[in-house]
């Protein structure tokens, strides 16, 4: 594949990872619900979640593009493809279900893919392992809020 396409097929990670990710959050924004649980004192004010997210599904995309044009089938890209699926199922369990043990067990798996895919996609390219490392703190942090909501509630 030229040069240029391969940068052009940034596009479709951004509008997927991005796109997806704003739309999820749209469409499973926390209402009366949330507002009305007890939450840890660290529990960071609302409006810091959208820029944090959108920033962070910007760096998805890149570390998934960059992985997928160095091998589109290998286990990186596999992992890519997992932490996305259960990164888009957290809201709905937790903001549209209201099942926050069941969230809490999501999000620890998505740590966990998003740590093995920083460390099988070191060797290959460690641009996008470090890419997905504010990721890791982000969703370390959110898993200790999780699991502080479920013990509070």
């Amino acid at each position: 594949m030229p040069k240029a396409d391969r940068r052009l097929a940034l596009i479709p990670f951004l509008v997927l990872v991005v796109g997806g990710g704003l739309a999820i959050g749209f469409l499973t924004a926390p209402g009366e619900w949330y507002a009305g649980l007890a939450k840890p004192s660290f529990n960071p004010p609302n409006w810091l979640f959208a820029p944090v997210w959108t920033l962070l599904y910007v760096l998805i995309a890149i570390a998934g593009w960059r992985i997928w044009r160095r091998d589109a089938g290998g286990w990186p890209m596999r992992l890519w493809w997992s932490q996305l699926v259960f990164n888009f199922l957290w809201s709905p369990i937790f903001f549209a279900a209201h099942q926050v043990g069941i969230a809490l067990v999501v999000i620890l798996l998505l740590l966990a893919m998003i740590l093995a895919f920083i460390v099988t996609s070191w060797r290959r390219d460690r641009e996008a392992a470090l890419l997905f490392t504010p990721y890791a703190a982000w969703v370390a942090f959110a898993s200790t809020l999780n699991a502080s909501i479920l013990a509070l509630n």
